[in-house]
């Protein structure tokens, strides 16, 4: 049942679910990858449980195929990992796998970044499979028996692929003449989900400011040896991006969540690594600040409904 109390929230929650709808598309990163491991066939498993005296059957094993570790490999996932990184970095997440939200203002900025990591991504597969001969032969010296070409294909070249798309998340307009029953059950479940994508931008809002300002405060507050801890500039510029993507990205879903991330702004504001690092007085006044702000974040975490939302990582 809900209470008096919890009315302004349910509305303001309602309002920010809204303007989610209204103005941010879902999108969708997909990866075509090569497969680095293969299981044992059955009667590798077979040998291989026999030399620890156990059943086959409750054995599980499998081979590398390839040194992922190879700087040319790994050229090839650092442009995955950019990719999925930039993603994230100017989308919301959204209650269903593999989607995130992101403005619709910004698809054509998306789209143009998706095709600089394709280019990327074609040009480092190229260098990867000039090595792909000398790999496969290392990998031979190294799985002796469990060693078999047909495991690897003759090029990599059509191994790899990033792919995006913008996938519908409001029901189908021709529902609406079918079967209008139906389709006022769709934009119920998709309303629902918006409220639910409101809820995990706060949260993660909330969780990523809250590990950005406990780690500032423990390298600027906490001592060495007699001495200031080091801290990396990271500290700080981790802060002020986020700063930059909550403006971005932020939904006015949470009065309280503003202010904290205004406090800290300002905690740190103009403020740069060097000179927290050689003036204690300047360290001093950003610590009290921070542990004001982390007070707010850690209360408004407690406070928060604990809901069976999270889902694994998008």
């Amino acid at each position: 049942m809900t209470s008096v109390l919890d009315e302004p929230r349910s509305l303001a929650s309602t309002s920010a679910s809204d303007r989610l709808r209204s103005t941010m598309a879902a999108a969708r990163l997909s990866f075509n990858w090569l497969g680095v491991r293969k299981s044992l066939t059955s009667e590798q498993k077979t040998q291989a449980a026999d030399s620890f005296d156990a059943e086959s059957k409750y054995l599980s094993a499998s081979k590398k195929l390839i040194d992922t570790t190879h700087p040319v490999f790994k050229a090839v996932t650092s442009v995955r990992s950019r990719a999925v990184s930039y993603w994230k970095t100017v989308s919301l997440p959204y209650p269903e796998p593999g989607l995130r939200l992101i403005k619709r203002e910004i698809i054509g900025d998306f789209n143009k970044q998706m095709e600089v990591f394709r280019d990327e991504l074609a040009i480092a597969v190229s260098e990867l499979d000039l090595h792909f001969a000398e790999m496969r032969e290392a990998a031979r010296v190294r799985l002796g028996d469990l060693f078999d070409v047909s495991d690897y294909p003759a090029t990599l070249v059509d191994e790899f692929a990033i792919t995006h798309d913008f996938p519908a998340v409001e029901p189908p307009n021709y529902l609406r003449q079918l079967n209008p029953e139906v389709y006022e059950s769709e934009c119920r479940r998709v309303q629902s989900r918006f409220v639910e994508a409101v809820e995990l931008a706060e949260q993660a809002f909330l969780e990523e400011l809250a590990k950005l300002v406990e780690h500032l405060t423990e390298r600027i507050a906490g001592q060495e040896d007699g001495k200031p801890k080091v801290f990396r500039d990271t500290a700080v510029t981790n802060l002020n991006e986020f700063f930059d993507r909550f403006r971005s990205l932020n939904i006015g879903s949470n009065e309280q969540l503003d202010q904290l991330v205004s406090q800290a702004r300002a905690a740190v504001n103009g403020i740069g690594p060097q000179e927290l690092r050689t003036s204690e007085q300047l360290r001093q006044s950003v610590s009290t600040r921070m542990v004001a702000v982390q007070a707010g974040l850690d209360q408004l975490l407690v406070d928060r409904p604990r809901r069976n939302i999270q889902r694994r990582p998008r």
